[in-house]
């Protein structure tokens, strides 16, 4: 009786302080209202659609009046023929996407740290981060007259230089992978710095004195301080950047589709909506895209389960 009592007494007293603070924070709950309302309605509502993963959709009986299917569409997909070469392109490009482009951020970053000139720091990060801003639409359009055939520039340029400038490189799969992974990086390397060159702030400058008191240069500075420091954003990015491995980037890729590099450019993403709103499969489409969200979040639990035992460092 005597423990039940103590419990209970402690669970109110917790209970008065959660409130307590939040009444005296209150301004801040509000301010984050609005997020939490968009996240409930954009977010967690439309999660309701997924029971059309399960469901052969009609339109005169809606989303709750339409039949079971079960797990046939999931075993339609994995039984189709195009299924292993979807999630390969997938994983590939998205793989390139995190883990071939997780340097050029954080060294980016280390150069921003490093400029003492603020003038010339705030205009080169200016021009850095603009590419963020522009719309895939804007920057595949860039990209196509750059490469164009004939008066592309790049084939102006090796025209120039006694090369043939005739090359049609967006249709030829061999270039398909350095175009993607080279405009991704023109677009994102900048905005994607920030995070970590607030990290880099953060860091104790008592750690760089005493380093350079024991004779360390610079490169041993960033080696030895600099990376350790911010490793704990690396490894939170990284594990955030696992639940979307089956999702390459519908936008960029979907705009750098040519019959010429069909064979690497047709991924989960562009399949889901070719077969979901040209084609009309809801329910099929429905269900790639919870295979898609089901395999990210595994996966985030499993990478932040290890981290957690190995560095201590976790989302949660």
């Amino acid at each position: 009786m005597k423990v039940t009592t103590s419990t209970s007494l402690k669970s109110t007293k917790v209970k008065s302080t959660l409130w307590k603070r939040i009444l005296i924070h209150r301004y801040l709950y509000i301010m984050l209202l609005p997020c939490i309302v968009s996240f409930i309605i954009f977010s967690y509502i439309p999660m309701g659609g997924l029971l059309l993963a399960f469901k052969e959709y009609k339109f005169n009986k809606g989303i709750l009046g339409s039949p079971w299917v079960g797990f046939q569409y999931f075993q339609t997909f994995f039984n189709s023929y195009q299924s292993t070469e979807l999630i390969k392109n997938t994983l590939i490009i998205s793989g390139m996407k995190m883990f071939l482009y997780l340097p050029f951020p954080i060294i980016m970053a280390l150069m921003f740290n490093e400029i003492r000139n603020k003038w010339f720091r705030n205009i080169s990060q200016s021009i850095l981060y603009l590419p963020h801003f522009l719309s895939w639409v804007i920057v595949v359009g860039l990209v196509q007259r750059i490469l164009a055939p004939d008066d592309g520039l790049l084939n102006q340029f090796i025209s120039n230089m006694g090369g043939d400038g005739s090359t049609f490189f967006m249709m030829d799969s061999k270039y398909f992978y350095s175009i993607m992974f080279g405009s991704h990086l023109w677009k994102s390397i900048g905005w994607d710095s920030i995070i970590y060159l607030a990290a880099i702030s953060g860091i104790n400058p008592d750690m760089y004195e005493a380093a350079k008191i024991d004779g360390a240069g610079k490169l041993r500075e960033i080696w030895s301080i600099t990376i350790p420091s911010i490793m704990p954003t690396i490894v939170i990015l990284f594990i955030l950047g696992l639940g979307n491995i089956l999702s390459a980037g519908f936008d960029q890729i979907y705009l750098l589709r040519t019959p010429g590099n069909m064979d690497l450019a047709d991924i989960l993403d562009t399949y889901v909506i070719r077969i979901g709103l040209q084609s009309g499969q809801y329910g099929y489409a429905t269900a790639v895209g919870m295979m898609q969200g089901l395999i990210g979040l595994v996966l985030v639990v499993i990478a932040n389960r290890i981290s957690r035992r190995v560095s201590e460092t976790s989302l949660w």
